[in-house]
């Protein structure tokens, strides 16, 4: 297959997967609303949470880790590695803006995690530990994923390929721009913690 078609096959594959909103869909089947009308508005597993239903929100962040690991491994084993991190990083791109959602999506720590337990595991493990860690201690989601994506580049150099660290520094900074608005509340102490239902 020519390396160009891969590449686009990749990237429509990987977004379309990425792109499939299971927060919403969990909650609505749970008869229990739309998730955008909740707490932050935001369709992913710590907005779930707020709904007050732990196995919903394990379940959002499962599957949106899960639908950017398969779209990494699928293209890995069907084309190469490097269509696999095409195709992790169209799927993390299609969680934040899914075209049916009107392009406003999640804020991609699941997904993003998902990308490199599939393509470098043991940078992801150590990169769940970091959110985990800092869960733990701080209590506050936001923080812990900035940290944990803030570090994933550096990991990857020091654990990983070359490839793999760019695209962690792509999609961690992609990371920390969604997260904005939790940035400006982190510098204010307004920023909830986790499982706090936000009015």
């Amino acid at each position: 297959m020519p390396t160009e078609l891969a590449i686009i096959l990749a990237v429509i594959g990987g977004y379309l997967l990425g792109s499939i909103p299971f927060g919403l869909v969990i909650v609505k089947l749970a008869g229990l609303g739309d998730i955008r009308g909740i707490g932050s508005g935001n369709i992913g597993a710590t907005n779930v949470l707020r709904t007050g239903r732990k196995d919903l929100a394990l379940a959002t962040l499962v599957l949106d880790s899960g639908k950017a690991g398969i779209a990494a491994l699928i293209f890995t084993f069907a084309i190469s590695p490097t269509a696999g991190l095409v195709a992790g990083g169209a799927a993390f791109f299609g969680h934040c803006f899914p075209v049916w959602l009107g392009f406003k999506g999640g804020k991609g720590v699941a997904t993003f995690l998902g990308v490199l337990l599939a393509t470098a595991w043991p940078v992801g493990l150590m990169v769940c530990a970091t959110w985990l860690g800092m869960a733990l201690v701080f209590r506050i989601s936001s923080l812990s994923a900035l940290v944990a994506a803030a570090i994933a580049p550096l990991l990857a150099l020091a654990f990983a390929r070359p490839d793999v660290a760019v695209l962690a520094l792509f999609l961690a900074a992609l990371l920390w721009w969604r997260h904005k608005e939790n940035i400006a509340r982190l510098l204010k102490g307004e920023e909830p913690r986790v499982g706090a239902k936000k009015e």
